[in-house]
């Protein structure tokens, strides 16, 4: 019998990996599969070390990248609270990585805008449907801290933040807050220097708590498309008044 020829398969090497990228993708497998979730603490780096047959160094590399990824966070000392720990800081990671994608150019302004504003409009429409007692009390105070704060323009700014998160969080969906809220963060920086160069403060203060106003009203009669509306309008005239390109 004249054996079959070889198939001409077109190969594909496999990449070569670095021993730190070795540990994260076991850890990422143990994850997917159900065996680590989070809140559950890892080997001690020695252990994890000798269970994968790797150095400490490449243990030490992975911990790294992977809080910085907002995966695990480190506690030092002795204790319940030493050791490292499966988390879930989406936010947090999502933040670093747009602020520095930002600083480098790597997503215009309008893209950004473009993305805060359809994220926006379904927090919006959702927090007008679901918002609870507690998540329009939250709006509301913060409303008055902005009325209270209208000089002081670094104040403003952080409760501005807070405004819009808290508009996020009022949606109850956690993908769309944690979008949100990252993209806000990471523009925090900009928006402030953006706010101090303005040439006219008290009338853009005074239009943009007049903004949020309308945006809290239509959530607070639970009017979905005019609060997903006043969002847009406020994102785009906002845009143009810190003179950030194009707004439609």
């Amino acid at each position: 019998m004249v054996p079959n020829s070889t198939p001409d398969v077109d190969w594909q090497q496999i990449p070569r990996m670095r021993a730190y990228e070795l540990v994260i993708n076991q850890i990422e497998s143990q994850i997917m599969a159900g065996a680590l979730k989070v809140g559950d603490q890892l080997p001690a780096e020695r252990d994890l070390a000798a269970k994968l047959g790797v150095s400490r160094a490449a243990v030490r590399e992975a911990m790294r990248a992977m809080e910085a990824q907002g995966v695990v966070r480190s506690g030092v000392g002795v204790g319940p609270d030493s050791g490292t720990f499966l988390t879930s800081l989406p936010s947090k990671a999502l933040t670093q990585f747009l602020r520095l994608h930002m600083s480098l150019a790597n997503f215009p302004i309008d893209d950004v805008v473009e993305t805060r504003i359809m994220l926006e409009r379904w927090s919006a429409r959702l927090a007008a449907r679901q918002a609870s007692a507690d998540d329009l009390g939250t709006m509301s105070r913060l409303l008055d801290e902005m009325d209270a704060e209208r000089d002081d323009i670094a104040a403003f700014n952080e409760l501005d933040t807070e405004f819009h998160v808290a508009l996020a969080e009022a949606a109850h969906n956690v993908l769309i807050t944690e979008m949100t809220t990252a993209i806000r963060h990471s523009m925090r920086a900009m928006v402030l220097e953006s706010f101090r160069t303005h040439g006219h403060w008290h009338e853009l203060s005074d239009q943009l708590r007049a903004q949020h106003r309308a945006i809290y009203e239509a959530i607070a009669a639970g009017d979905s498309r005019r609060a997903a509306d006043e969002v847009e309008e406020h994102l785009r005239s906002a845009n143009a008044s810190l003179g950030w390109g194009a707004t439609g």
